[in-house]
């Protein structure tokens, strides 16, 4: 083998011009030496004339002082470099053990289909004699060091409980992070700070979720979405992370899928929801209605908009006896809508009030809804209403899944 050497006095480009046919350099080339002032030196030891065009040379120039550095790289680099790429991706996906309740059972599943990184795992709900729970976490030991999610359902205060007392156990177990998902934040849907001695049952369960203990990841996370009243998201301490979703996205995806997308009108019962959503369907036309007092009467009027020939798709974040969105259908209708839809992401209906929505088959808006969205935030009320018309239900579970990897 002898040495061979390049000289040049216009750094770089020449070097790069030689070091890059493949019959000047090859396989077993190896750099000894390349520094660059007014000239360059690249001396290389060994040297053979059998060319590989499989193999590609690069070279990387520091500073002027400083070596170039010739790399060489075989096609086994690449793939090596690809499969190494792809496992840093793999290793990228958080493994998450999603627990949940009786009643979210349906939810989790769908969540857990989402993903093969989501893995469910079951808590024994037991109760004493005396009606207080006797709950069990199997396999505790089984969990340590992984990140930890629980789906939970206010739907009543008898439940809130037992759950809390999981919620509490849970970042104890050694776990690296806690998550707690709550689709629904059911307190303060109807609470008005308005008289002294009102009490904030809102800011009393913020205060409760702030306090949940710390796992060794820190602070718990909380995934809600469209909590009723924005205020709500300042109740909780610095020892709970709120992450704050939307249901609107499941919307807008629904509505693109409809015969009749390019002709949809959005319409909100109040200013309140028009504050909260219209940023989010800002590409529709929007309809704005308002409720004023007559007597001990609340009346729905159009504030602004056109409901005119248009499917006018009311939307609200959540429906509970449902008298407004019936109030504003009426309206609407008298005002020409062709259509008239509704979406609310948590659909309460207490005492079965979903019974008073009635499916629009003949082409009168002003006795039924053509369709009635809401998500699977709360189980009870999916139950009672899948497979009704006009109902139809979006689910949560992917975004969740989501939110899971955060």
């Amino acid at each position: 083998m002898e040495a061979h050497a390049f000289f040049f006095h216009k750094p770089y480009s020449p070097l790069f011009t030689k070091l890059r046919n493949p019959y000047l350099v090859s396989l077993n080339s190896e750099l000894q030496t390349v520094r660059c002032r007014c000239r360059c030196q690249c001396q290389i030891k060994s040297f053979d004339n059998n060319h590989q065009p499989h193999n590609k040379w690069s070279f990387e120039f520091l500073r002027e002082t400083e070596p170039v550095h010739v790399i060489q790289t075989s096609n086994s680099t690449v793939s090596m470099a690809a499969a190494s790429a792809s496992e840093s991706a793999s290793k990228a996906v958080k493994k998450v053990f999603l627990f949940f309740c009786p009643e979210t059972k349906a939810l989790a599943e769908r969540i857990a289909a989402q993903s093969d990184a989501i893995e469910l795992r079951t808590i024994n709900w037991r109760k004493f004699e005396d009606g207080f729970p006797n709950l069990f976490i199997p396999n505790a030991h089984g969990i340590r060091g992984q990140h930890v999610a629980f789906l939970a359902a206010f739907s009543s205060p008898g439940k809130i409980f037992e759950q809390l007392s999981v919620i509490y156990a849970l970042p104890k177990l050694f776990i690296s992070s806690f998550t707690l998902v709550l689709p629904f934040f059911p307190t303060g849907t109807s609470e008005r700070m308005e008289d002294e001695g009102d009490v904030a049952t809102a800011f009393t369960l913020a205060r409760i979720l702030s306090n949940i203990p710390t796992s060794r990841g820190g602070p718990t996370s909380l995934v809600t979405f469209d909590i009723h009243a924005l205020q709500e998201r300042f109740y909780f301490g610095d020892n709970i992370l709120p992450c704050f979703e939307s249901g609107i996205p499941l919307l807008k995806n629904r509505l693109q899928q409809l015969p009749d997308s390019d002709n949809i009108s959005i319409a909100f019962p109040d200013d309140g929801a028009w504050k909260r959503f219209h940023k989010q369907l800002q590409h529709f036309p929007m309809i704005v209605c308002n409720k004023v007092r007559e007597g001990d009467q609340r009346i729905v009027r159009i504030k602004e908009g056109d409901p005119r020939g248009r499917h006018v798709v009311i939307v609200d974040d959540l429906v509970q006896s449902g008298g407004t969105l019936i109030e504003c259908q009426k309206v609407l209708a008298a005002h020409g809508a062709a259509k008239i839809s509704a979406y609310v992401t948590h659909g309460i209906f207490p005492n079965s009030s979903w019974q008073r929505f009635k499916p629009d088959n003949g082409g009168h808006p002003e006795l039924g809804l053509t369709y009635f969205w809401m998500t699977d935030s709360c189980p009870v009320t999916v139950r009672e209403v899948i497979n009704k018309a006009p109902f139809e239900v979006l689910s949560l579970a992917r975004s969740i899944a989501a939110a899971l990897q955060i």
